[in-house]
């Protein structure tokens, strides 16, 4: 079908290209042969009068006017999706969706894991994909390449609704052996300790105390950085370090990782789990329905003593 001389399949061809900066990754996205990728690409060419990437080395740099036109393109297809294709009522007995989440492994060990139990039961043949915390969420949310992102809501978007969960503090951890961790731990004491420290994503993003040891510029002797909160553990027992962990996940990890657990010595208030999803997807019946499941799990966990 054309609109003004452009074939609308086109737009489809050139959000792939624009999302992958791949020809073979963008024919995989969209499911075209390798010839039909690289034709497609030809006419995007001629029709836009610009040849829309150039190699540099081996990365594919888009041009201005390319870079220009990526919004534009993902939100005409996006719409088209949210109030054209998706407009069908929800069945989620029927349904095939697959939900992509960003998500802690804390999150998902503590709460989330009680949503995936009951969509079993309810929407069998509804699946997920839980992916690891992205340097660049807004980006993703607001190409609605994911479904919901699930973290502290200091660090959500204004750009995008979201909805409270849970609340969670954190505490103190360490291994029951060690002799250097007091029951009373001051904060000059818990500063001079060796830490375990959880870093997310390339960029390297802080957790919630470190987030707010560093907006007060203090800075603690980090020995070991992980990945997750489920590698502290073995991280500190058996060693002198300590670190700081949800206390709903220290409680998950008692009867494989005994840990010592002390009153975390900063000024630091429960914080709210909460869930944020692009705004494309306010009116998914699908998101909708995972939104109200989501928010009836977590009211059915018990506060952190």
């Amino acid at each position: 079908m054309r609109f003004k001389g452009l074939d609308l399949n086109l737009l489809v061809v050139l959000d792939a290209l624009l999302a992958e900066r791949s020809l073979s990754a963008a024919a995989r996205r969209i499911n075209l042969s390798q010839p039909a990728m690289s034709a497609a690409v030809a006419r995007l060419r001629d029709f836009f009068g610009d040849e829309l990437f150039s190699m540099s080395g081996r990365e594919r740099i888009l041009t201005s006017r390319a870079a220009a036109l990526a919004p534009a393109v993902r939100n005409a297809l996006l719409h088209i999706q949210s109030s054209i294709i998706s407009s069908d009522p929800f069945d989620p007995a029927q349904s095939d969706r697959r939900f992509r989440i960003i998500i802690s492994d804390f999150a998902t060990l503590v709460f989330f894991e009680k949503v995936v139990e009951r969509v079993a039961r309810e929407a069998p043949t509804v699946t997920f994909e839980l992916l690891p915390i992205d340097d660049s969420p807004d980006e993703l949310l607001r190409r609605a390449d994911i479904d919901f992102l699930i973290l502290p809501d200091l660090f959500t978007s204004s750009a995008h609704s979201s909805v409270a969960l849970f609340d969670e503090r954190l505490v103190c951890v360490g291994c029951p052996t060690n002799k250097q961790l007091p029951r009373q731990l001051t904060f000059e004491r818990y500063m001079s300790m060796r830490h375990v420290s959880v870093r997310f994503g390339r960029l390297l993003m802080p957790s919630v105390e470190e987030w707010f040891l560093l907006e007060h510029g203090l800075k603690r002797r980090i020995e070991v950085a992980v990945q997750g909160f489920s590698m502290i553990p073995p991280m500190v027992s058996g060693t002198a370090r300590i670190a700081t962990m949800p206390f709903r996940l220290v409680k998950h990890f008692e009867k494989t990782f005994p840990l010592q657990i002390v009153e975390l010595p900063l000024p630091l208030p429960a914080f709210t789990e909460a869930a944020q999803w692009p705004a494309l997807h306010n009116s998914d019946p699908a998101s909708i329905w995972m939104r109200e499941i989501m928010i009836q799990e977590a009211s059915r966990m018990a506060a952190p003593m």
